[in-house]
């Protein structure tokens, strides 16, 4: 047996256990070390071709991206999302179908982008260059939609010990290959090798961890009933495309391929722990919300738990990133990446209050109202639509984040907040009242790194080394300080989730 073999074994016997808790408390471990293991690999290869490649190179990627992520969306029927949400635990009866329809899915998108490759990129981005990275990187929808279906019970069963083993294959691959082109040849097509690796991995890991074998048949009633749950996700997918990248789209059509890249990795980089911490959310909360929907006094308890966990997070991290935002971009990029630092500190608090909004989806998912998902999203859509082009054509890329981060701030989080409340019947001052204290101590951690960075006489480098450490101390003093005279139990939830991960 060589080292895979015995790797892929152990941890398939590492299966979390426990009441329901217990097991989302662990699984969301598991899901929170994947990410931050992946979004370290992620994030560490970016920054290595934002050196060797550079901002132009790299917003051909960019185009490239947005044309995959658009047809992905627009063709996305929620066929995971609608097994997750059944209530019955075997669901091998419609993997096959599932298996038929992702096929069909991926040889329509691959065939779409190899067909509107030139109109998109000549025309109306007006880079000819980025015409043959589109056509390539529609593989990768094509690889996908050959995955074993039964990863599926990855998320449903909360085993997301063998979700750790599927996504960081993938992402080391993409890492070892995505670098190791670069430094041969610093082109875009780094990247685009580095992608289709990952996806290469992941089919094959596929059928190495999960044992289901798919085989091709088709049940007509199995994908209406999956379609049908489906449908609303599929709105909301599309929304939700135009809403998160449609200011992608904006900017690099508005203004040119390099203020897309600096659009784009500022994005990417300022929104990374929300990020991580809402796919935490999305994956493992759905699946343990669908368990409780039938108990609703536990599921308001359950959403609490999460939002005060998110915000604890959230609030912090977002705050720290816009304040060590100016050091932090040059000694990972580079000065040639200078102009994107305040488009970085505005969408730094988007990634906030993203964060604080994923933790209502998955609550509407699980009690049948996906429907409230696609609603808000649709006016969020709207509102972008009104504002992007004024602030942009005023700001540039810095008028984009602006749009984006202020439309959450007002109108968005407070009507999320409203129909939440409404749903689960919880009182709207319960759910303010998670922020309150995350927004008090991260408040006072952020203006103490802002002061210390404006009088520290060193460089970018030993700025980051001091003040990072320094943040993280100034929170933790101001929220022990808060505990010791206020009611806010903030060690009682760390110790909470402790016993849970240890049990």
């Amino acid at each position: 047996m060589n080292l895979l073999e015995r790797l892929l074994a152990r941890i398939k016997g590492l299966k979390p256990e426990g009441t329901v808790v217990e097991r989302t408390v662990k699984s969301a471990g598991w899901l929170m070390g994947q990410n931050v293991v992946g979004r370290v690999l992620q994030l560490g290869m970016l920054a290595v071709l934002a050196r060797l490649v550079g901002p132009a190179e790299l917003g051909l990627v960019g185009i490239a991206l947005l044309t995959l992520s658009a047809t992905k969306k627009f063709t996305n029927i929620g066929l995971n999302k609608a097994l997750i949400q059944k209530t019955e635990e075997n669901v091998d009866s419609h993997l096959n179908t599932t298996w038929m329809l992702e096929m069909g899915r991926g040889v329509l998108i691959a065939a779409l982008l190899f067909a509107i490759a030139g109109p998109v990129g000549e025309r109306f981005f007006g880079e000819p260059r980025a015409v043959d990275i589109i056509r390539v990187i529609g593989l990768s929808p094509l690889l996908l939609g050959f995955r074993n279906p039964g990863i599926v019970y990855f998320q449903k069963n909360l085993e997301f010990h063998k979700q750790f083993a599927y996504k960081i294959g993938g992402d080391s691959a993409q890492f070892l290959v995505g670098v190791g082109y670069a430094l041969v040849n610093p082109t875009a097509w780094a990247f685009v090798f580095g992608f289709l690796a990952a996806d290469v991995v992941k089919l094959i890991l596929s059928y190495v961890i999960h044992e289901y074998r798919p085989f091709p048949s088709f049940d007509l009633d199995v994908a209406r009933e999956l379609i049908g749950y489906g449908k609303w996700l599929t709105g909301s997918s599309i929304l939700f495309f135009i809403y998160s990248e449609g200011d992608d789209a904006f900017v690099g059509w508005f203004l040119t391929p390099t203020a897309l890249a600096y659009y784009q990795y500022t994005y990417r980089f300022s929104n990374a722990p929300a990020t991580e911490l809402s796919q935490v959310i999305t994956s493992v909360m759905l699946p343990a919300y669908s368990k409780l929907q039938t108990d609703e006094e536990e599921l308001r308890r359950a959403f609490l738990k999460t939002l005060r966990v998110t915000a604890l997070v959230s609030f912090p991290s977002a705050i720290g990133i816009a304040a060590v935002a100016p050091d932090f971009v040059v000694a990972a990029f580079g000065e040639e990446w200078a102009p994107a630092i305040p488009a970085m500190q505005v969408l730094a608090f988007y990634g906030l209050f993203r964060a604080l909004g994923k933790t209502f989806g998955p609550i509407w998912e699980a009690i049948g109202r996906p429907d409230y998902v696609t609603k808000l999203s649709a006016l969020r859509v709207a509102l972008i639509a009104v504002f992007i082009y004024p602030l942009t054509n005023a700001f540039g890329i810095v008028g984009t984040a602006l749009t984006v981060t202020g439309l959450y701030v007002f109108p968005m989080m407070p009507l999320d907040i409203y129909v939440m409340s409404r749903s689960i019947d919880l009182p709207m001052r319960e759910i303010y009242y998670e922020f309150v204290y995350p927004f008090i101590a991260s408040a006072a951690m952020g203006l103490t790194v802002w002061y210390l960075g404006t009088v520290s006489p060193f460089g970018s480098v030993v700025n980051l080394v001091i003040l990072v450490p320094m943040g993280v101390v100034a929170f933790a003093a101001v929220a022990l300080g808060l505990e010791l005279v206020t009611n806010w139990t903030v060690r009682d939830n760390f110790e909470q989730i402790y016993r849970n991960l240890t049990a």
